[in-house]
C-alpha cells in the first residue's frame, strides 16, 4: 500500500535517513521498531507528507507522492489517518468540536448526520458521548485523550492509520485497549496501520509484519516469528533488552 524506495532524509549536517527501503502491506499491521531518535517519526511523517525526502521514492497504492502539489497531497491525506503521540487535541474545543473538526472540514452533512457520526466515533473507542462530549482535553486523562484522538482520526474512514507511540505514557489496561482498538480495525474493517513503538509486549500483540530502522536504514523486516528469530544483533538487542551496551550510530 506504501512503498519507500531508498528514501534519504537530512536535517542540516546530521543524516537521519540514509536509504530506506519498506513496504506496508495492504490490511496489515506493520510496526517500525528503532531506538530514539533514530528516525522512526521521520518516516510516518514521510508517509503522510508532512516532510518531502532529499532523494529516494515514496509511491501510496501506485501513485508517487513524494513530489506531488500541495492539493493533490491534501486528498491522498484524506486517506490516510494520523494519531500523534499526544492525541494533538485543540485544547481550545470540547471533544464534540475535536472529533467534528474534520468532518466539517472535509464533509457536507446535515447537523443529524454530523452528531450522529461522532457519536459513532466517541463509541467506537470506548467512550460514551453523552459524557464526553462536552468536556474539554485537561478534563480527561491521557488514556482519554488518547481514544478521542483515534476517534477524530476514524472521523473520515481512513484507509490506513500511522500510530505515533500509541501506547507510550499509558497504564497497562488502557494500552491493551489501544492494542485491541488497533486489531478489531484490523480485522473487522481491513485496516491498514503502521505503529511506531517502544512497547514490545503491545508490538507483539498487534503487528502482522515488523521493520527494524537501525543507523538510517531497514536491517530486518519480515513477519513476527521471522522476526523474533533474526540472526541480527541489533533485532535481537532490541527485543531482549540485552545489557550489552547502547547500540552504536555511525
Amino acid at each position: 500500500m506504501i512503498r519507500f524506495e531508498n528514501i534519504t532524509k537530512s536535517f542540516g549536517k546530521r543524516q537521519i535517513l540514509r536509504g530506506v527501503n519498506l513496504e506496508i502491506e495492504q490490511g496489515k499491521t506493520t510496526v517500525i521498531f528503532g531506538v530514539s531518535g533514530g528516525g522512526k517519526s521521520t518516516i510516518i511523517k514521510h508517509m503522510v507528507g508532512l516532510l518531502k525526502p532529499d532523494s529516494g521514492i515514496i509511491s501510496y497504492k501506485g501513485m508517487r507522492i513524494d513530489n506531488i502539489d500541495e492539493s493533490a497531497l491534501r486528498e491522498i491525506r484524506k486517506k490516510i489517518g494520523f494519531l500523534f503521540q499526544s492525541g494533538a487535541l485543540f485544547d481550545s474545543m470540547d471533544i464534540r468540536g475535536n472529533v467534528a473538526f474534520p468532518i466539517i472540514e472535509h464533509q457536507k452533512l446535515t447537523p443529524k448526520e454530523l452528531e450522529y457520526k461522532i457519536d459513532e466515533k466517541l463509541t467506537m473507542v470506548g467512550l460514551d458521548p453523552k459524557i464526553v462530549k462536552s468536556l474539554y482535553p485537561e478534563e480527561l486523562s491521557g488514556g482519554m485523550r488518547k481514544r478521542v484522538g483515534l476517534a477524530r482520526t476514524l472521523a473520515l474512514e481512513p484507509e490506513i492509520i500511522l500510530y505515533d507511540e500509541p501506547t507510550s505514557g499509558l497504564d497497562p489496561v488502557t494500552s491493551d485497549f489501544i492494542t485491541q482498538m488497533i486489531c478489531r480495525l484490523r480485522d473487522e474493517m481491513g485496516m491498514t496501520s503502521v505503529l511506531i513503538s517502544h512497547d514490545i509486549a503491545e508490538s507483539f500483540k498487534a503487528g502482522d509484519n515488523y521493520a527494524m530502522l537501525f543507523d538510517g536504514v531497514i536491517v530486518e523486516a519480515g513477519g513476527k516469528e521471522a522476526f523474533q528469530n533474526s540472526p541480527n544483533e541489533v533485532v535481537q538487542q532490541f527485543i531482549h533488552a540485552r545489557s550489552t551496551g547502547p547500540i552504536a550510530f555511525h
